[in-house]
């Protein structure tokens, strides 16, 4: 089964995702902040909108190519009995555990081990061992498929760090990504010998919301709050020894909150159509674009739209959050209107809760459908997926926007055409 991503926009044919666990359901006021969320969900209305959204992805991809984590973990756990060993030790030894407790995870069956190792719960004994990963949702940071390659990313906080080791587990020991590491198409950056920190003290800090893909030659990188220089230059120099991409686009955007990844202020829908947050992207707002290249060379741009129009498409058009106009614009970039995940070209999910730029979309010639009724209409045969062109697919998210991550975070595609 192949592993080859060379688009944001090619027809999805498989990906990662990981359903709300049980976790989320303890995160408190107090801990909140310390564990990436800004908010406290009510988990079975979460799980039930991720439900929907997933159920879409099925419809469109087919039931087996829609991965979860857990499904994966549990396979991965029951394919390698010393990876296995290992990603127990490693997450005992760094959540500080007595060694009882790695002979205890030891002899769980599969399943709960896997549930254990995600929830933090251990149910045989009715006792909570470590803190939730309420980010595990957003599969789109743990890892990115580059051309036939798959990076292994490093978390910029560490309140993600049980997620990556998970990952690493995942791509290491489950059957689908074995020949990776085989066939040396597995890039690790927590490899501390390949990827060591700068003479300078800098860390190498790089999340997959910070990486797209836009065609085979082009890689861009946000410099952001989550992802520093010195990994992407880090990351840049091994690709190109590789030969892998020919040009690393290092997008530099203010390091805030409101702009964790770049994937929070545009993100390609179509051929000729990216959604964006006006100021940053347009204006180049604090913000500006270097393409280095695998000659040695490099460009600068003023903004991101510069560099799409003369590097990648000169008819690429913006559709902009909020229509660009304030404080619309800063609201739905807020709540994720720039934040979308295709399906194939001009087919793409968004949240229900940005009606601007639900109007910039419509200007822009596609139609608007709610995830709700798509769903229906593709169960009883109504509508085909093939069918389905030029729309925007509206999510209910009243409980997932709370996360603060779009379809684009909770999506880690690992083949498209």
């Amino acid at each position: 089964m192949p592993v080859q991503v060379s688009s944001e926009i090619g027809k999805l044919k498989r990906v990662i995702v990981h359903r709300p666990d049980e976790g989320i359901a303890r995160i408190s006021p107090k801990r909140a902040s310390e564990l990436l969320f800004d908010d406290i969900v009510h988990l079975p209305q979460m799980q039930e909108e991720h439900d929907v959204f997933t159920d879409i992805l099925r419809e469109f991809l087919g039931k087996e190519n829609v991965l979860e984590t857990r499904q994966l973990l549990c396979e991965a756990i029951a394919n390698d009995a010393e990876m296995k060993k290992w990603v127990v030790h490693e997450i005992v030894d760094y959540e500080e555990l007595p060694k009882t407790v790695e002979e205890t995870l030891m002899k769980l069956p599969d399943d709960k081990l896997a549930d254990t190792l995600i929830t933090g719960y251990l149910e045989a004994e009715d006792h909570i061992l470590f803190d939730p990963i309420p980010n595990f949702i957003f599969t789109r940071d743990i890892a990115v498929t580059v051309n036939d390659h798959v990076i292994i990313t490093k978390p910029g906080k560490e309140a993600r760090f049980r997620e990556n080791y998970l990952s690493r587990f995942i791509f290491w020991a489950h059957p689908i990504f074995a020949h990776l590491k085989e066939q040396g198409r597995l890039i690790n950056m927590n490899h501390v010998e390949e990827f060591p920190p700068s003479r300078r003290g800098e860390v190498v800090s790089l999340e997959g919301g910070d990486m797209m893909i836009i065609n085979k030659d082009y890689l861009l990188i946000g410099r952001s709050e989550r992802t520093s220089a010195h990994a992407i230059h880090a990351l840049r120099d091994k690709l190109f020894e590789r030969k892998v991409v020919k040009n690393v686009v290092q997008v530099n955007i203010p390091q805030e909150r409101s702009y964790m990844h770049i994937d929070t202020i545009f993100t390609q829908v179509n051929n000729n159509h990216v959604v964006a947050f006006k100021p940053i992207v347009l204006d180049g707002l604090s913000s500006n674009v270097e393409v280095h290249k695998s000659n040695g060379t490099s460009v600068f741009y003023h903004s991101v739209r510069d560099f799409f129009v003369n590097e990648i498409n000169p008819n690429m058009q913006f559709i902009l959050s909020g229509e660009g106009e304030s404080p619309y614009q800063e609201r739905e970039q807020w709540t994720d209107g720039c934040n979308l995940v295709a399906i194939k070209p001009g087919v793409a999910f968004t949240y229900d809760r940005n009606p601007h730029t639900e109007k910039a979309f419509k200007k822009a010639g596609y139609k608007i459908v709610h995830a709700r009724q798509l769903l229906k209409d593709l169960k009883s045969g109504k509508v085909k997926p093939e069918e389905v062109e030029n729309t925007i697919i509206n999510l209910p998210s009243n409980e997932l926007s709370r996360a603060r991550g779009g379809s684009h975070c909770m999506t880690c595609p690992i083949e498209r055409e």
